[in-house]
This record gives structure tokens, sequence and C-alpha cells, in this order.
């Protein structure tokens, strides 16, 4: 093992540098930029069952330190990414791949799990629980640590690959979430996904974004991650995720001392394609100024 690698339940990546989902799409379009198996993975863009073209435009606000987006998880839907987005990404990632995974209902959860896990190329099921519930009012299925478990237990009941819940911040108290996840099989979880955000045009005294709210990433949020991350990671015994404005070797080490056996980087990868691999590039110097020989003995370091 090299001084970078660390262990994702039980797969062995060799950093834990992990473009978010979202960021990266399905791997092949940054294939044409760079190498991209210099990745630890990366999380492939969220799959729903069916084909969704997502929100109506404009989708995308600017923020001071960040930016809001209201896409809508737009995807080919889960028959199209396994018959023509994994063949493609065959051609060019050589390693397991991180398969993003929404839903509107715990069984349509559970039918896109059940679909993916009979895929080679899959080795881990990230499963958003950001999205509404539509058949419990639109509340968000993080939202709630009853229907965050009902859907991790139901999910993990139809595959046998690891299974990581994707948390929301949009909470009160993210950890009995994170616990009621892990109680119900999670196992492991990511966090955060985008805080919940609106921009007003000035000219048109209207919401920028069609949606009228959407999710704000980048810097911004990066405090706030760093926070969630230490607190669930205190309070759960399986592996945690950091996500939320990494955009450095230095934030990779910090997510990493408050808990975090992998980092995922998101907005980064939309101002700057090669986000990721200049992070990865610097970890080795970043570490040996400040004394660190392997990323793997420092998770957890400031708990």
């Amino acid at each position: 093992m090299g001084r970078l690698n660390v262990t994702l339940c039980g797969i062995e990546l060799d950093n834990p540098v992990i473009p978010a989902s979202g960021t990266f799409g399905y791997g092949h379009e940054f294939a044409e930029l760079y190498d991209i198996n210099i990745l630890g993975t990366f999380s492939f863009k969220g799959t729903t069952r069916d084909p969704r073209f997502g929100n109506p435009t404009p989708r995308i606000a600017e923020a001071e330190s960040g930016m809001l987006n209201a896409v809508g998880l737009q995807n080919p839907g889960v028959d199209a990414v396994i018959a023509e987005e994994l063949p493609k990404l065959g051609k060019v990632f050589h390693k397991p791949v991180m398969a993003n995974v929404s839903g509107f209902s715990v069984e349509e959860y559970t039918e896109v799990c059940a679909r993916l896990d009979r895929e080679d190329r899959v080795g881990w099921l990230e499963v958003n629980v950001s999205c509404p519930n539509v058949h419990g009012g639109g509340m968000s299925f993080g939202t709630d640590p009853e229907l965050a478990a009902r859907v991790t237990a139901a999910v993990k009941s139809v595959t046998k690959k690891p299974v990581i819940m994707k948390l929301s911040p949009n909470v009160t108290d993210i950890v009995s979430v994170a616990r009621a996840c892990e109680d119900a099989g999670a196992d492991a979880l990511s966090l955060i996904n985008t805080l919940m955000a609106m921009r007003i045009d000035l000219k048109t005294r209207r919401p920028i974004l069609a949606n009228v709210t959407g999710g704000l990433s980048g810097p911004a949020i990066f405090p706030v991650a760093l926070r969630m991350v230490y607190q669930v990671a205190r309070a759960v015994k399986i592996p945690v995720v950091g996500i939320g404005g990494v955009s450095s070797a230095e934030q990779v080490i910090e997510m990493m001392l408050a808990g975090a056996v992998a980092v995922e980087v998101g907005a980064a990868n939309l101002t700057d394609p090669w986000a990721s691999e200049k992070i990865i590039r610097a970890l080795p110097e970043t570490m040996d100024r400040y004394g660190i020989g392997e990323l793997r003995d420092i998770i957890g370091g400031a708990l």
C-alpha cells in the first residue's frame, strides 16, 4: 500500500479523492482531459429509474463563495446507464465506480439499486436521500430518521454491494439521521449534500432560479460540512465520506482529521475540470509539510 491509500467498505483506493456525483458526469467526459484512473474513484451522476429532463431553466445561480444549482436530477434513467454509460466508462476507467442512486419512493430506490447491484463495474451504491418523498407529502427522505432508515433497510435487502447513505444537511440534527441509517444496516455515510438557498434578481425582483430554491455548493459550505462530518464521525462506527466545498489538498486532510475515510470533491470540478487531479498530485507535498507519513493514520485525528 502507498502512503495515499485508504480503504472504503473493504475496497482499497489508491487515494481518498472522489469527484462527487453531479460534478463528473459518467466519467468518460473527463477522460478526454486526463487519465481519470488517477482518482480513488468517482461517484457518477445521480441516476433514477426513469429518464429525467430535469428542472426548467435557469438552473444555475452564482453566489459570493459558491454556486446554486437546481438541475433536478437530469439523467437518462438506469436502463440507459447500464446499457450505454457503463460500457463507455469501462473503456477509460479500470477501477470500481461509485453509483449514485436517487429516487422518489422506497420502491424506486430498491429497483434502481437492485439493477445496479448486478453490474461488475459498480463498487459501491451511494444512495441520495435528499429526494422528496412523493408518497409522503414531498418531505425529503433524509430529513426524517425513520424515513432514511426505511430506505436504507430496503436497499440493503436487494444488494450485496456496500451501501453508502448520502445525507442532507438541511436538518436540525444530522447525527440522529446518521445513527438511524447505521442501525438500519448502512455500510457507510457520505455528507453533506447541498444546502438549500436562493438568489433574487434585483432588476426583475424575482428569484433567479426557475425552481426558486436550489442547492448551495462550493467554498462557502466547507466549514458547515466539516462540522457535520466531525459530529457524525464521533457518533457512528461505520466509515464516513466527507463532502462539501473541498478544493485543495489541505482541505482533504482537514476532512480526514475530522473523521472522513475518503473525501469527495464537488463544485471545484465545475470551475476547474482538472481540480481533482491537481488535489491528488498536491497531496504528497502537503503531507510532507505537515509531517504526515500515511493518510490512513490521520483519519479521525481531531476527534
